[in-house]
């Protein structure tokens, strides 16, 4: 038996003992010698009514109900049509011991049901006793329409009248209170129809002082759209002081039975368009895990691609580009996906948790379109990913060492070219044919200075060459510019060499003539011109460009700028003694009366020359200075860049793993109920995602040391990629973690499991296990089930039959999630095909028979399988009968192949029956 069947067969039992109560209570008025002549009226009219609504069912009536029951006949058929049993025999004389003995099988019937007849005989029937017959009917009435009424365990009466109560508290000018006064007005009818059929009467346009108005649309509407008999007269109620309480009790029970066989019909719909609605559910979040999976497989498949093509630009601004391109991606385009992977995952389980919550197969995707298809795509695409901004800052960094030795190699190119401007066409001078003695040996020292300062110059040519060569071993993009310039200052030089050495040659062979020479303006010259280099090589120096990526290469670079500072004293001096050779020179020159008629006759450097060149030095000093402070004060900026992003990334990362910890322990230790527990790990989530704007801070900070080409941070073991990757983590950890609680949530509601179960489960599994992580080895799961209650100590086939089911990848752990889904298969209810069948049958009622429905059904189904859906005989029948003006059916004759797809896979749970 059933527990619906059950509980009926209580609630009868029940009712059966209210009803013998009110009986008891209703003896006075059996005892009454008189009737009010207004309460006979309306009890002849209202029992009249109801009689007949019985009696057309058996194609019967009776018009005077005091003189069609004399007989006994029609008293019996009302019998059987209200009870649905047979009585015996009926006499078919017409004597009045006939009659009586019809009369007698009536009552005899009556008080077999367990009603006490008090003061009621068959003689008093027969007579035409009309006090006798409405007490009668009453009683019958009683019994078969107004005991089986119960609300909260109150008597028969009185559940009616709670029943009224309650459809009608919600309406203005309503307060029923008893079954006489409180229905005078008619609004209490209305409200009981409007509260079930708000489609039949507009209430708002009723009015409580057209009591008659009111009642006669009650009575309509009953009769014309409840199959509801009018039992009453509206101006004998409201003419009457006080209605008759019984004809009002029993018009009023017709509603209830009209109304509680639709609400009953509504709740056997409601459950399988339920089931149906999980059908389509489970079909549109199949479609979307497809959809999702198809499109983010395409986005890793179009990205990868992108993430492969390591050919480098050839300008630092392009290669930045791609760096910012790199930037956006992680920034603006990933993340979205990396949701979206989350979210499938996420629908992937909550799919399968709703298909076998309905006792329906498993989920399986396309081909190449698994989660696990999914992962390994994505596990593809960040391996690319991986090295991707690394070769992009290895790049940036070649080019930026190119471009500085780019701009390195022009400075020297430009300073060896203004030296050699001219130097050919002097060395290809014949001045020495025409010159004096003087003048040959001023040539022959000029010469030598010269090939003096040739030799200082040949350190700047080998420079030049080793920066093109590198520069070519770098592969500047520009190569071919810097191996022209270079070879032309090669060629330039050697063709200075042997021009040099046929100058010095002539100049030789022509010494020989020449004796005097001015020892004072070749010592000039001498000293002179290896300071003028020295000179030269400092503003050189000092105007050299430099690059540095820390603190102590700059600090190197000052400390070498303070050591050349250091030795202007003595160069200082060195200057003072040249200069000093050219005043003794002027001093001799003024003492002894010598006319200087031309420079010296060495060299080009004059002493204006030297001061000017010293001047300069001096100035280029402070400019030096300022220059590394500059850059000391970027070097500072770096570094407070580096201290900030390590404070913050010492911070964030030690927090995310901490995050990801308490998770861990979270996910095993969370008590309360599910809700609870789900709103804790909902504000843990959100906790987490409030905490987005330390990493966007930190994003942030990253970006300003890249766009100050900061590529080392010894301040942190933490780099950006690092915290991106935790983070990432941590939100698909917490999302999983929700979606275990609501997979549990479902479980629960699905299964019917109290939240005292799923904490014992809880507790069951979190004893068990022992290393914290969230799963139990099977060992520690055999403990579990034997503290349980299951016997398998011995038993290792079926505990090898359950790691099937809680373990079915031989992982060798047993997860919460699993333990849960093993516990409610043992433990939960199903909707099994009994009670899908029982459903039908609450539908059917006694409009239409279960057999009826069901072969109506298949015949819909025969039309609908073997026409192509065309409507056939079968399906026009099957129409016909479902049709009938009971609620609910229509919509399932429109759900027909639905229908049949539950009740199939309900009825016939094997893979053959599923597939037909």
């Amino acid at each position: 038996m059933t527990a619906v069947e059950t509980q009926v067969q209580y609630q009868s039992s029940y009712m059966m003992t209210s009803t013998e109560e009110y009986m008891i209570q209703e003896e006075d008025w059996d005892r009454d010698l008189l009737l009010d002549p207004a309460w006979e009226k309306q009890q002849r009219k209202t029992f009249t009514a109801w009689c007949n609504s019985h009696l057309r069912k058996a194609g019967t009536q009776i018009e005077n109900i005091e003189e069609d029951f004399r007989n006994g006949l029609k008293l019996m058929l009302l019998l059987e049509v209200i009870s649905g049993e047979r009585l015996p025999k009926p006499d078919k004389g017409k004597m009045r011991f006939h009659k009586i003995a019809n009369v007698n099988k009536a009552l005899d019937f009556i008080c077999s049901k367990g009603v006490k007849l008090v003061s009621i005989g068959a003689e008093e029937i027969v007579d035409g006793n009309v006090k006798m017959t409405l007490g009668m009917i009453w009683t019958i009435i009683l019994r078969f329409a107004i005991q089986d009424i119960s609300v909260e365990e109150t008597s028969a009466k009185e559940g009616l009248l709670l029943w009224c109560q309650r459809k009608t508290a919600p309406y203005r000018n309503v307060n029923v209170q008893n079954f006489h006064i409180s229905w005078k007005d008619g609004l209490a009818l209305c409200a009981l129809i409007h509260r079930h059929r708000p489609d039949l009467i507009d209430y708002s346009k009723l009015r409580k002082d057209d009591p008659i108005g009111n009642l006669n649309t009650a009575f309509e509407v009953a009769e014309k759209f409840l199959d509801i008999p009018r039992m009453l007269d509206a101006e004998d109620i409201v003419n009457t002081p006080k209605p008759d309480e019984k004809a009002i009790m029993t018009y009023v029970s017709c509603f209830y039975h009209a109304f509680a066989g639709a609400e009953q019909a509504e709740t056997a719909a409601n459950r399988i368009c339920k089931v149906l609605a999980v059908n389509q559910e489970n079909e549109r979040l199949m479609q979307e895990y497809e959809k999702l999976a198809s499109e983010l497989l395409e986005w890793i498949r179009r990205t990868i691609p992108w993430l492969e093509n390591r050919v480098p630009e050839q300008t630092m601004p392009a290669m930045q580009q791609k760096l910012e391109d790199f930037r956006d991606y992680r920034r603006v385009h990933k993340p979205p996906k990396v949701q979206e992977k989350c979210q499938l995952e996420i629908n992937f389980n909550t799919l399968q948790t709703k298909l076998r919550l309905s006792n329906r197969p498993a989920f399986m995707p396309s081909e190449g379109k698994m989660v696990s298809d999914i992962a390994n795509a994505w596990k593809g695409l960040e391996q690319v990913e991986k090295g991707y901004e690394e070769w992009l800052l290895t790049e940036i960094r070649r080019l930026e060492r190119l471009d500085h030795l780019a701009e390195k190699f022009k400075q020297k190119c430009s300073l060896h070219e203004t030296w050699t401007a001219g130097k050919e066409e002097l060395l290809s001078l014949k001045d020495y044919e025409s010159a004096s003695l003087m003048e040959i040996r001023a040539l022959m020292r000029k010469h030598e200075a010269f090939e003096s300062d040739l030799a200082a110059h040949q350190d700047r040519v080998e420079q030049i060459a080793a920066i093109a060569q590198e520069l070519n071993e770098l592969d500047y993009h520009d190569a071919a510019t810097i191996n022209a310039r270079c070879q032309g200052i090669c060629d330039q030089w050697d063709n200075l060499g042997t021009l040099t050495q046929k100058r010095r040659d002539s100049l030789e062979r022509v010494e020989k003539l020449w004796e005097t020479i001015d020892q004072l303006f070749l010592e000039f010259a001498k000293r002179a011109a290896p300071f003028n280099n020295w000179m030269d090589g400092a503003m050189e120096d000092l105007q050299d460009m430099f690059i540095v990526h820390s603190i102590e290469e700059i600090q190197s670079l000052i400390t070498a700028h303070d050591q050349f500072k250091a030795t202007l004293p003595e160069a200082d001096k060195e200057r003072m003694a040249t200069l000093g050779i050219q005043n003794e020179i002027l001093k001799i020159a003024q003492t002894y009366g010598i006319k200087l008629t031309g420079e010296n006759p060495y060299t080009n450097i004059t002493p204006q020359d030297i001061s000017n060149k010293w001047e300069a030095v001096k100035q280029l000093v402070p400019m030096r200075d300022q220059m590394l402070q500059e850059e000391v004060a970027r070097q500072q900026s770096n570094e407070r860049l580096r201290r900030q992003f390590a404070a913050q990334a010492n911070i964030i990362g030690p927090w995310i793993q901490t995050k990801m910890e308490e998770i861990s322990h979270v996910s095993i230790d969370i008590a309360g109920s599910l809700e609870e527990q789900m709103s804790n790990l909902k504000q843990y989530e959100q906790n987490i995602i409030n905490y987005k704007s330390n990493i966007d801070k930190l994003e942030g900070d990253h970006q300003l040391s890249q766009e100050g080409l900061i590529f080392d941070n010894k301040h942190t073991n933490y780099t950006m990629e690092h915290v991106r990757v935790g983070w990432e983590q941590l939100l698909t950890t917490i999302a999983r973690t929700i979606n275990e609680v609501e997979n549990q949530i479902l479980t629960r509601d699905a299964k019917g499991i109290s939240q005292e179960q799923l904490n014992e489960f809880r507790a069951s599994f979190n004893h068990f296990d022992r290393k914290r992580n969230g799963m139990m080895d099977p060992d520690d799961f055999r403990a579990c089930l034997i503290s349980m209650g299951y016997d398998l100590v011995s038993g290792e086939v079926e505990f090898a039959r359950i790691m099937t089911l809680v373990d079915p990848n031989n992982t060798g752990a047993v997860t919460f999630q699993a333990f849960i889904d093993f516990m409610t298969r043992e433990t939960a209810e199903t909707d099994t095909a009994e009670q899908v069948m029982a459903s039908f049958k609450i539908l059917a009622s006694d409009k239409v028979s279960f057999l009826i429905v069901h072969s109506a059904y298949l015949d819909c189904f025969s039309a609908i399988h073997y026409s192509g859906g065309a409507e056939t005989g079968a399906a026009s029948r099957a129409g016909r009968v479902l049709h009938q003006p009971c609620s609910g059916l229509h919509l399932l004759l429109q759900l027909a192949p639905l229908l049949l797809l539950v009740t199939s896979s309900l009825m016939f749970p094997t893979k053959e029956a599923q597939k037909v």
